[in-house]
């Protein structure tokens, strides 16, 4: 494919559509990527998509089918023929066919696994018995096996063989006659290896593997780790069952980063998009934002009973929204910072103390740095010492307690076995405000005779 972008390809494939017979159709469209299948698909009008699914063939649509979101792909499936579509499904990853089947009734599943290989339909249904969020629930049973008494010369006739429809030959794993992991091969020994050899002999009898009920971060961290494209999934009794990919762990990755994100947000950890329906969405966000008025409701007591200090020095009024606006942002630093460790789980006893005394120096100069500049400027503004004092000494204290309040709170949050991404950035601010505000009025006061 030529230089050309996706979108200036879209009048050529249109026009292809309407030729009598798919070859120029199939000859534009190989060249394609299964994304670029998908996004090609949603820009184009319901009667070119009918014609467009009915020019892709099986392998294509699968693919293709494997890169839409949910709705789009029931409606893909539901313009097709039930054997059409049932050796699309065949042709799916195991895993992305059982995130599909998941979110649908017991009735839907059914009819759409109808027509299924009894074995794809049978991992497929295995999968979905694990509890979400599990290795079991993600691997896919596209690997090489190997039994342990195989020469080189006959792995090489079976990879032959299934090459095809194996989702990644970088290792082939190795089984005794129990179907029990006892090691892996890696491609690179296998064509290094003579002809005669034994796969025992080249085998390397250290291989990595996960429970079929590990949590998938603990796998994604596993991958990380060691640098792996893929790791095997066994049963407690070491029975290899499947394989996880280091694709379907970038997919994990990216789910619990937004799940993350989503929490951190105040909606609550469900997911927001573009095609979210706008009940919906206020729906998820409305919870958090309500608790979050209430506690808000307290920074208006706040300044009502330091009400009589506003009066004497209106000045205060103008460095307020200025000093709870920096509170709440460095909480909200600090917050990332630790949910990205928790989220790696490097948070050690040793590493949070070592973390909370950095992040207290880390508040403290910016405070000193911040504070000193915003006292200069009150100072040059009103020509008055002590309220560049106050503006300055209470911008330090509030970035340094704000700092540590969004250190703290999450890891609080987490020992008390609460996921720390509900001490959303939203709450981290309130509560900031509400610090910074007493923080600030209270120094004030102290000082009202010099104002």
């Amino acid at each position: 494919m030529n230089a050309r972008t996706l979108e200036q390809w879209i009048p050529d494939i249109k026009e292809s559509l309407k030729a009598s017979t798919s070859t120029d159709f199939q000859r534009i469209i190989d060249e394609f990527l299964p994304y670029d299948l998908a996004r090609i698909h949603s820009q184009l009008s319901d009667m070119e998509q009918a014609r467009f699914l009915q020019f892709l063939n099986e392998e294509q649509l699968a693919d293709m089918i494997q890169e839409m979101e949910h709705d789009q792909q029931i409606d893909v499936l539901g313009r097709l023929d039930q054997e059409k579509t049932a050796l699309i499904l065949d042709l799916m990853d195991n895993d992305d066919l059982a995130i599909l089947l998941d979110e649908l009734s017991q009735e839907q599943k059914e009819e759409l696994m109808r027509g299924m290989r009894d074995e794809e339909s049978q991992f497929v249904q295995n999968i979905m018995k694990f509890p979400p969020e599990t290795a079991g629930r993600i691997m896919t049973n596209r690997y090489v096996w190997i039994p342990q008494h195989y020469t080189v010369s006959d792995v090489v006739q079976k990879l032959k063989a299934f090459v095809s429809i194996a989702e990644t030959i970088n290792y082939l794993y190795v089984i005794d006659q129990e179907r029990k992991l006892v090691g892996v091969v890696s491609y690179r020994a296998l064509i290094l290896a003579e002809p005669g050899e034994t796969i025992v002999e080249i085998m390397n009898g250290r291989v990595l593997s996960v429970p079929v009920d590990a949590d998938q971060e603990e796998v994604a961290q596993l991958i990380q780790k060691y640098d792996l494209v893929a790791i095997p999934v066994v049963e407690a009794d070491g029975t290899l069952v499947g394989i996880i990919t280091v694709d379907d762990i970038l997919d994990v990755i990216v789910r619990e980063a937004d799940e993350d994100i989503q929490k951190m947000n105040a909606t609550g950890g469900k997911s927001i998009d573009f095609h979210t329906k706008a009940v919906n969405a206020a729906a998820r966000r409305l919870p958090w934002l309500i608790l979050l008025l209430f506690i808000g409701l307290i920074s208006g007591t706040i300044i009502s009973v330091f009400e009589q200090t506003l009066e004497q020095v209106v000045a205060l009024a103008f460095f307020m929204p200025m000093i709870a606006g920096m509170t709440g942002n460095t909480g909200t630093q600090s917050l990332a910072v630790i949910i990205r460790g928790l989220a790696t789980k490097e948070l050690s006893r040793p590493v949070v103390a070592r973390l909370l005394a950095r992040e207290l120096k880390v508040g403290i100069m910016i405070g000193v740095i911040c504070g000193i500049f915003i006292a200069v400027i009150a100072y040059i503004w009103q020509g008055n010492l002590y309220l560049g004092l106050v503006v300055g000494s209470s911008l330090i204290a509030t970035l340094i307690v704000g700092t540590m309040a969004g250190t703290v709170i999450p890891l609080i949050l987490f020992k008390l076995r609460v996921d720390p991404a509900v001490a959303s950035g939203p709450l981290i601010t309130t509560i900031n405000d509400i610090l910074s505000l007493i923080i600030y009025f209270g120094i004030a006061t102290l000082f009202l005779s010099y104002l």
